[in-house]
């Protein structure tokens, strides 16, 4: 603390985590160290898989790639920390590492949301106007996509960090979570909190409510279409829309409740934000690529492509 103008100034805040409990704290450690790694991992493959094989060089694969790399993103900006911080004693953030918490938070969950609109609308256009696909799907609508998601998460995101700025903090600094985020730190603040619950409503509760209704509604048009159909690819189709509308509820559904009712429990945003920050992450890649022939085949010639190269080194420097 230092005092300026007869106020306190918080100059770190420190995180209570997940557990007080020594042995929970180990268990988290390495459950979370393995899920960080294999998100690390698995998302990496999906984007080398897709850059690497033509036949993937696609609207749809190109939207997932770069999901992948937001997902990689979002898993990335707090959870290092918080793994490292199992380990410490005393698990401290100051308060521009915390302000920089907020802002690359809402600027991936900012940047996903628009991005899966983005899948959804494909997925519509493929599935109930396929003769129009390749003239409406283009690869300018695809990168237009991707710029745009990144735009608006930024613009979200600077808002968010705006009004963080603009809190006054008097002195409690104990953050009941393991990451900053505006529900837990406007807790702190010197000014009326019920105020501060309207903004956030206002801002992101109300912007995702909104998205997941309009996916929602999209998702159900699809389904009904698919519904009239009985073919092969018809039965691909529905399993690509459900696997995409998985993603989509695992990921709004706790941004809607934590953003929504700011004034919740904390034990139930914590376990919320451990859902949407490092289990979602990893379940992505695992609904597409488990469920997907295309990627499947693609990672068997990849790995077959790898094999016989290292196999064939070996004798050239013979």
């Amino acid at each position: 603390m230092m005092n300026v103008a007869n106020k306190s100034i918080v100059t770190e805040f420190v995180l209570l985590g997940l557990s007080n409990s020594w042995e929970l704290q180990i268990f988290f450690f390495i459950v979370f160290s393995l899920f960080y790694v294999a998100t690390m991992v698995s998302n990496s493959m999906i984007v080398l898989i897709v850059i690497s094989d033509s036949h993937l060089h696609s609207a749809m694969y190109f939207l997932l790639t770069n999901l992948s790399i937001i997902d990689m993103s979002l898993a990335s900006f707090a959870t290092p920390k918080m793994i490292i911080d199992y380990l410490t004693d005393h698990k401290t953030i100051s308060f521009d590492g915390c302000i920089a918490q907020i802002f690359f938070l809402h600027l991936f969950t900012g940047t996903e949301i628009i991005l899966l609109m983005a899948m959804s609308f494909d997925r519509y256009i493929a599935i109930c106007k396929p003769l129009r696909y390749a003239s409406i799907i283009s690869p300018q609508v695809c990168i237009a996509f991707v710029v745009s998601s990144w735009i608006v998460g930024t613009m979200h995101s600077m808002s968010q960090v705006i009004f963080a700025l603009t809190l006054p903090f008097c002195g409690p600094n104990k953050i009941d979570s393991f990451f900053c985020d505006l529900p837990v730190v406007f807790q702190l603040s010197c000014v009326d909190t019920y105020v501060l619950g309207l903004f956030m409503i206002s801002t992101s509760g109300i912007i995702a409510l909104s998205c997941f209704i309009l996916l929602f509604n999209s998702y159900i048009i699809v389904l009904v279409t698919i519904k009239h159909h009985s073919s092969k690819g018809s039965s691909k189709a529905l399993s690509t829309c459900t696997a995409h509308f998985i993603v989509v509820f695992m990921f709004f559904g706790p941004c809607i409740f934590i953003y929504m009712w700011p004034q919740n429990s904390f034990v139930i945003e914590k376990i919320l934000s451990v859902f949407y920050t490092i289990f979602t992450p990893i379940m992505n890649p695992v609904i597409y690529t488990l469920r997907n022939h295309e990627v499947n085949s693609a990672m068997r010639k990849l790995r077959s492509k790898f094999l016989n190269f290292s196999t064939e080194t070996p004798s050239r420097s013979l």
